[in-house]
């Protein structure tokens, strides 16, 4: 028995059950020689994640084995055609590495090609004679998708130091900077070498990259310690918005609660964005001692990290300069998204050993000595410990990790939200501070109001094995009492909550429906 015999088995199966390939999986009738579609999958593999290539079997017929299928000679073409079997026949450049196996299914015989995904520095594979525009593809579920422009410019320079920040931005002058910002700069950079025997303003423009030495401004610097970047580039933004379900868009529901777009500087947008976005989460008040600590459900720092990250790591080129970073606040996560792909050799895999690689190197050594809003912080601080400094804040709180996707073109960090019963936590809550005796008498009121700051579901707040009445629910979420009992109507028609008691009494339970 093969070893690939039982998984591809397994495989088969699968997508017998679901009518079609997907994202691993090719089938290829190729009954007497090997059709040309094979090639863009084999080029969409290589490009993307690896997969598998099952020849001699007929999607259209129930992914059964086709009959008189010519096995030798399909896997001759093949070998042939990958260039092992002369340079004559290569059909691919870059081609990958990939194993041949013969498996029984059904009583008959495919050809189950196994593709390799390609090391950066060998991407992108693609079909020769249609040239790299036309001949690069990747694989999206079941379809061999044509890489965009975007992606092939993240492949082809994944390795190589952008130099989009270090652009002269056409018609931007000295006057479009912040001189409270550049001054700053100069300060926190007099008595290094980046500033020696350099005396001019001009001269010291220049050492920084924030201009050439014609006194013509770069990227970097007008992002950096621009008045409105935005009058040049209009779309690089932060856009921060906040959904009312755990997708974009649900039927019947609001599209947004809360949308921001953040701009300015990098500094100014990043500090609107975190402030957008903290305002929209849970805030959790605990009574130390006389005094009241309130905590927001992801730690502040993490979101500052994460969007600095997105801002300064993005891509700058022409290619992405319509897109901003994007903040997407759900019900159960948050989701900040940079456009461009990992980059200088960073994977998934790898992201928290601690090693810096940054995009754009000019610009990160602008905002490294650029102070955060109100404070003496940096902005970012580009030592490579923002991923670990993420991973330890959230395990520090007993949430769940930070959680990380890559494509070609685009990165992004989740971050989930708290995950404790919110009604079991207000409850502690209630419970501290009826013990606590309130030096007035509405403070007990406000006190549980401001435990939960924002647009909260009240469904949220109904335990499942314990009743609780109209008033508490306002108590707990600062809503009025009317609010709350037409919510609770709503609620109960669409058999989420059951009450117990007289439909007029103020006594009335609630229970939420599991």
């Amino acid at each position: 028995m093969s070893i690939l015999q039982e998984p591809i088995q397994n495989a088969i199966a699968r997508l017998r059950k679901q009518h079609n390939d997907d994202g691993n999986y090719e089938a290829k009738s190729c009954q007497r020689s090997l059709s040309k579609d094979v090639w863009e999958s084999i080029s969409a593999f290589a490009n993307t994640h690896g997969g598998t290539l099952l020849l001699g079997l007929d999607e259209h017929n129930g992914f059964t084995c086709v009959q008189d299928f010519h096995l030798d000679r399909v896997r001759d073409q093949l070998i042939e055609g990958m260039g092992d079997g002369g340079r004559d026949g290569i059909r691919l450049s870059n081609p990958p590495k990939y194993d041949v196996s013969r498996e029984t299914v059904d009583g008959g015989q495919i050809l189950v090609i196994r593709i390799y995904e390609n090391d950066i520095d060998f991407k992108p594979c693609y079909i020769t004679a249609k040239g790299i525009k036309s001949g690069s593809f990747k694989r999206i579920d079941d379809k061999d998708v044509l890489l965009s422009s975007a992606e092939l410019y993240e492949i082809q320079n994944i390795l190589h130091p952008s130099s989009s920040d270090l652009e002269i931005i056409p018609n931007a002058s000295i006057e479009d900077l912040n001189s409270s910002v550049v001054d700053t700069i100069f300060v926190r950079k007099q008595g290094t070498k980046a500033l020696r025997g350099a005396e001019t303003k001009e001269e010291k423009l220049a050492r920084l990259n924030i201009a050439d030495r014609q006194g013509r401004i770069r990227m970097a610097g007008l992002i950096a310690a621009g008045n409105y970047p935005q009058q040049f580039f209009p779309r690089l933004f932060i856009d921060v918005a906040v959904h009312p379900g755990i997708e974009k868009t649900q039927p019947g529901a609001l599209r947004f609660l809360d949308r921001v777009e953040c701009e300015g500087s990098a500094s100014e947008m990043i500090n609107d964005a975190v402030n957008a976005t903290s305002r929209n989460l849970r805030s959790y008040s605990f009574i130390e001692g006389i005094g009241r600590k309130d905590e927001l459900e992801i730690p502040s720092e993490v979101l500052r990290e994460a969007i600095a990250n997105a801002v300064v790591h993005r891509e700058y080129h022409p290619y992405f300069q319509g897109q901003p970073v994007t903040v997407d606040v759900y019900a159960d996560r948050i989701e900040i998204s940079n456009p461009g792909g990992l980059w200088g050799g960073k994977t998934i895999d790898n992201l928290a050993d601690g090693q810096s690689r940054c995009r754009n190197s000019a610009l990160m050594q602008l905002v490294q000595a650029t102070p955060v809003i109100g404070s003496n912080l940096i902005t970012a601080e580009g030592q490579g410990g923002g991923i670990i400094l993420m991973m330890n804040e959230m395990q520090n709180r007993d949430l769940r990790a930070p959680e990380f996707r890559a494509t070609q073109d685009s990165f992004t960090v989740v971050l989930w939200r708290s995950s404790v019963n919110l009604s079991n936590k207000a409850d502690e809550i209630i419970s501290e501070i009826k013990n606590t005796e309130p030096t007035h008498k509405n403070d007990t009121t406000n006190m549980l109001s401001n435990t939960m700051k924002n647009k909260v579901d009240i469904l949220t707040f109904i335990p499942k094995n314990k009743d609780i009445t109209a008033r508490e629910l306002a108590d707990i979420t600062g809503k009025s009492v009317e609010t709350i009992r037409r919510n609770l109507r709503k609620l109960i028609q669409e058999n989420k909550v059951e009450a117990i008691g007289k439909t007029k009494s103020r006594n009335r339970m609630y229970r939420r429906i599991n």
